[in-house]
């Protein structure tokens, strides 16, 4: 069957998705392997450097761009949509008059490069007329030509639609095999093609490859009605198709008998096991409200971490320049310089551009700073912010960590977060050693729905399994199960984090942020945890 008699039996129309508005133009499927050669980029990259520099910017840096998405999304039998896009172009940013300016441009010739610095730097001009402080731009190493890309084994875009397919054609039959009311299972692909250029004398090419692979499976009770789902419990990661190969070694089954998985995900196994467990859901014992001992897997935790941590050290929140996406932050300055106890005096959380296989793993972020790694939080105490170039100077900081990154070409980059992580225990222990010590407790394993306040001191979690713990034991699944936090209060009531051993990674593939809206994809990894007397609400009671 040729492709387009293929899409056609399948019933695929462009209109049947809602892309975010960085998708770009829809390609052909073959198309998305194909790439611009490097010397292309370095000549329009030089033009811009060149043009900017001439029109008085005292800096400037080019973002040479391609940016590709495949996204299939199936329910039960059909396939509902395949969308292959991709958008390329030229962004320009420059300094002129102490003051940023930005353009862009979609059209890659020389001349219409030139032409967008000679704009960016007009409009850092005007800029400079209203702006009260000059930019002050850490200084930043010239790296000369690197490149560098994600370590994949099988670029998953190079994958032939069929075999996606019938990968995801083939998870849902076996959840629907297995008892399924109904299950939607669906396939993100991104790869960010990026040339960075600047006036520091840095020449980078980078190709990024991301991959995630969410399901969630739906138990209906035929008598009355009701139902329950269950969500995969993949983490989107930073890993080409071999990430789908399931390998034995990367499954570790708990000690509820659920299995998680680590650097490869079987995808088939986990959505019969959904099945098994959003039918269990539908009996489940409604939790009695009150405080308990919590003990978070990675893949519930990783939520946390993303929330009450990770977004509350970008310090355009804490200084109050970003307030989209659940605000600002109550991690302000003078707490840093105050030895802030943000945590017990086993939480140490590190911020990072380096873990294998992360969603924010890069040889150097998109000022042109090599990825590191660093502390944020130490022995409990807040130490550092999250910070880009032009912000380093307000903590006192000369130079940038790598916290720069835009989801186009044709959007200005900023401040997001790079991978925050918990690091693990570091005396020996097992998530079973970990509940054989819980009294009286709840075991919580996925992401489920979340809320915080414009300061992100209070929250409230779900997840997707909850277990009981009584003595020692776990005792039966629980339901409506949601717990709450004030940020501080919580991390100081952090007890036990189990071995690197359990280490695994959660990742938010769509992170929202900024006006008008930037998505980037960040991953949070760490240990099974435990969280002593932790305020549980009944997520079913009603106040009426």
């Amino acid at each position: 069957m040729d492709r387009r008699h293929f899409l056609a039996a399948c019933g695929i129309g462009a209109g049947g998705l809602l892309l975010p508005g960085f998708a770009g133009r829809a390609i052909a499927a073959e198309q998305l392997v194909e790439t611009v050669d490097v010397a292309v980029k370095k000549r329009l990259a030089d033009a811009g450097l060149s043009a900017a520099t001439q029109a008085g910017a005292s800096y400037c840096d080019v973002r040479v761009g391609r940016y590709m998405r495949q996204f299939i999304m199936t329910r039960e039998a059909n396939v509902e949509n395949v969308v292959n896009t991709e958008s390329s172009g030229t962004g320009v940013r420059v300094i002129a008059d102490g003051a940023w300016g930005f353009a862009a441009t979609n059209i890659l010739t020389a001349e219409a490069v030139a032409d967008t610095a000679r704009l960016a730097t007009a409009i850092a001009k005007a800029n400079a007329r209203s702006q009260t402080s000059p930019v002050q731009l850490a200084p930043a190493p010239a790296l000369g030509e690197r490149s560098w890309r994600t370590p994949i084994q099988r670029n998953a875009m190079a994958v032939p639609i069929e075999e996606k397919i019938s990968l995801l054609m083939g998870v849902n039959s076996a959840a629907t095999g297995a008892g399924a009311s109904f299950v939607a299972s669906r396939m993100f692909l991104v790869n960010e093609q990026k040339y960075f250029a600047s006036t520091d004398g840095s020449y980078v090419d980078q190709d990024v490859h991301r991959i995630w692979v969410p399901f969630t499976v739906t138990a209906v009770d035929q008598d009355s009605g009701r139902f329950r789902t269950r969500d995969g419990l993949s983490s989107p990661m930073g890993m080409g198709y071999e990430y789908l190969d399931g390998r034995a070694d990367d499954k570790t089954v708990m000690p509820n008998g659920v299995v998680v998985y680590g650097a490869s995900y079987d995808m088939r196994e986990d959505a019969i096991a959904a099945t098994t467990q959003a039918r269990e859901k539908l009996s489940a014992a409604s939790v009695e409200p009150g405080k308990y001992d919590l003990v978070l897997d990675p893949s519930h935790l990783g939520l946390t971490i993303h929330e009450s941590v990770g977004h509350p050290l970008e310090l355009d929140r804490v200084l109050g320049y970003e307030a989209n996406y659940a605000g600002t932050s109550f991690a302000t300055l003078d707490k840093r310089e105050a030895g802030f106890k943000y945590g017990s005096d086993i939480v140490n959380i590190i911020a990072d551009r380096t873990q294998p296989g992360s969603l924010g793993a890069v040889a150097f972020d998109d000022e042109g700073v090599a990825g590191k790694s660093w502390p944020l939080i130490r022995d409990g105490v807040l130490v550092d912010y999250q910070a880009t170039r032009d912000q380093v100077h307000i903590l006192g900081d000369s130079a940038s960590a790598g916290c720069s990154y835009a989801d186009s070409w044709s959007t200005i980059q900023f401040q997001r977060m790079p991978n925050v992580s918990l690091q693990p225990g570091r005396t020996p222990m097992t998530a079973a050693d970990m509940i054989a010590n819980v009294e009286n407790g709840i075991y919580i394993l996925g992401r489920g729905s979340y809320s915080i306040d414009q300061q992100r001191y209070n929250a409230q979690f779900g997840g997707q399994l909850f277990y009981e713990i009584k003595d020692g034991a776990i005792t039966r699944p629980l339901g409506d199960v949601a717990y709450q936090i004030r940020t501080p209060e919580f991390w100081n009531a952090c007890s036990a984090t189990c071995d690197e051993s359990d280490y695994r990674l959660f990742g938010s593939f769509f992170d929202g942020k900024g006006q008008p809206s930037q998505v980037s994809a960040v991953s949070h990894g760490s240990s099974t945890t435990r969280f002593d007397g932790i305020n549980v609400i009944n997520t079913a009671r009603s106040l009426g």
